[in-house]
């Protein structure tokens, strides 16, 4: 049974149960990959995984159901389940659904034919032959995987919302192991889009070097020092640390930037936005969870917050309106709160002029243990990490195993540079981070 006939009875079912407000919501992944070890295909998988939830308003509470199987029997059962669950709730506050009608923005999506099995196991063998020829030192234990996934979001509701998006990616993921003498490292790398084409030798070069750039190398010197963050780091952080501009962790006492909208909370190089259309985000959608508008935002504008990220139940809980970030990691999942591509935005300077205006001090491209070594409550992280000196104004020796430590709150404060090299590593997913290299004044490096 399809979503659409499945809609209807479920429709039906909630309409003779006297049900006025409720909404389906429909969301299936299609997903296959292959994985290639030592020059042959060690791992194939198939999936398809999604189903249908149902929730609806009782007596002023929300009921949830969902279920995988789309048939006539869970369609009707599915809607007596969340009725049910909604009789027995305590919570009394008030729930929310999207009204129809709204404008949303036009996606500029760009489709492509999602490849044959045989198209990614050349591809991922491709990519093999291509790391391992791409320098003497990646050795076995470098592996490939090569993907695709199609993914279909629909949303309808009782007001009215009739909402339907399905979008296509494949990529490649390479990840090549490179040995010393006794020292091994490694590093990996994603290109998504056709995979006809990508430039599969640059990507195994790429690879192959940045995790031979991490051979050798001596341990940071402790002490403070100014850091410049590359684009990658950053965006980890940021990645790390993003739930401190959730509404809702706001108003659950989980974030410092409480009653903060319209505050100075950053340095005036920082400006922080929420583009659900960036142009390198593989998956730009024009509504969110609860179907309300998605549009891009300046959460931070020159040091300033603007504002926060809402749903409908958080943003009515506040007196504003959503920022139409609903979010819900799967189907059957309740409502939460995310960005969906979350950047810094790029400033005036090179990386060599960061370089020169930091003169000395460390510049690190890798941090290791970001959910055990940060605190996104407090802010609080320390973080192994790897890099290089800065010295007379450009980078010198590489530096590893050494812990950087700090305040997210305090670094974002202390930014005294941006970048103009603004990169999004590439998701796997409907969110994504990104950052230009940033520098910051005064962070603890522990080392030697």
């Amino acid at each position: 049974m399809d979503f659409n006939t499945f809609k209807e009875i479920a429709i039906a079912q909630a309409q003779s149960m006297g049900i006025a407000d409720y909404e389906l919501y429909y969301k299936v992944s299609q997903s296959s990959s292959v994985s290639v070890f030592q020059h042959e295909v060690n791992e194939f998988t198939a999936s398809t995984a999604g189903g249908v939830c149902f929730r609806c308003i009782v007596n002023g509470r929300m009921g949830y159901a969902s279920t995988e199987e789309l048939s006539e029997a869970q369609a009707k059962a599915v809607v007596v389940r969340a009725a049910e669950n909604a009789a027995v709730l305590e919570s009394d506050e008030p729930e929310f659904l999207c009204p129809g009608g709204q404008e949303y923005a036009s996606l500029d999506l760009h489709p492509y034919a999602l490849p044959s099995t045989e198209a990614l196991i050349a591809a991922a063998l491709d990519a093999q032959e291509k790391l391992y020829a791409a320098d003497p030192a990646v050795v076995d234990g470098t592996q490939t995987e090569s993907l695709m996934e199609h993914n279909e979001i629909a949303i309808c509701n009782s007001k009215g919302l009739d909402l339907h998006y399905a979008n296509n990616l494949s990529g490649l993921v390479t990840s090549a192991v490179v040995r010393s003498g006794e020292e091994t490292e490694d590093d990996y790398g994603v290109k998504l889009g056709a995979l006809e084409c990508i430039d599969i030798g640059k990507l195994a070069a790429d690879t192959a070097a940045s995790a031979k750039a991490k051979l050798g190398g001596d341990v940071a010197p402790t002490g403070a020092y100014p850091v410049i963050f590359s684009p990658k780091a950053m965006a980890d952080l940021l990645s790390t640390f993003c739930g401190i501009f959730s509404s809702e962790s706001a108003q659950k006492g989980l974030s410092r930037l409480a009653d903060q909208e319209g505050e100075i909370i950053a340095s005036p190089m920082v400006t922080l936005v929420d583009d659900p259309f960036h142009k390198d985000n593989p998956m730009p959608i024009n509504f969110d969870a609860e179907g309300c508008p998605t549009y891009c935002k300046k959460v931070i504008e020159n040091g300033r917050l603007n504002t926060l990220l809402y749903n409908m139940k958080t943003a009515a809980v506040a007196g504003k309106k959503t920022t139409g970030n609903a979010f819900k990691s799967g189907y059957s999942s309740s409502v939460t709160v995310l960005p969906f591509t979350m950047y810094l935005a790029p400033g005036e300077y090179s990386e060599e002029a960061l370089l020169q205006k930091a003169g000395s001090g460390v510049y690190i491209n890798a941090l290791g243990g970001l959910h055990a070594g940060a605190n996104s409550i407090s802010g609080d992280f320390s973080l192994q990490s790897a890099g290089f000196l800065i010295e007379d104004g450009r980078k010198t020796t590489h530096v590893k195993s050494f812990t950087v430590a700090g305040n997210f709150y305090d670094l974002m404060k202390n930014i005294t540079a941006v970048g103009s090299n603004l990169e999004l590593p590439m998701p796997l997913g409907m969110t994504a981070f990104g950052s230009p290299s940033v520098l910051v004044e005064n962070l603890s490096i522990a080392g030697k």
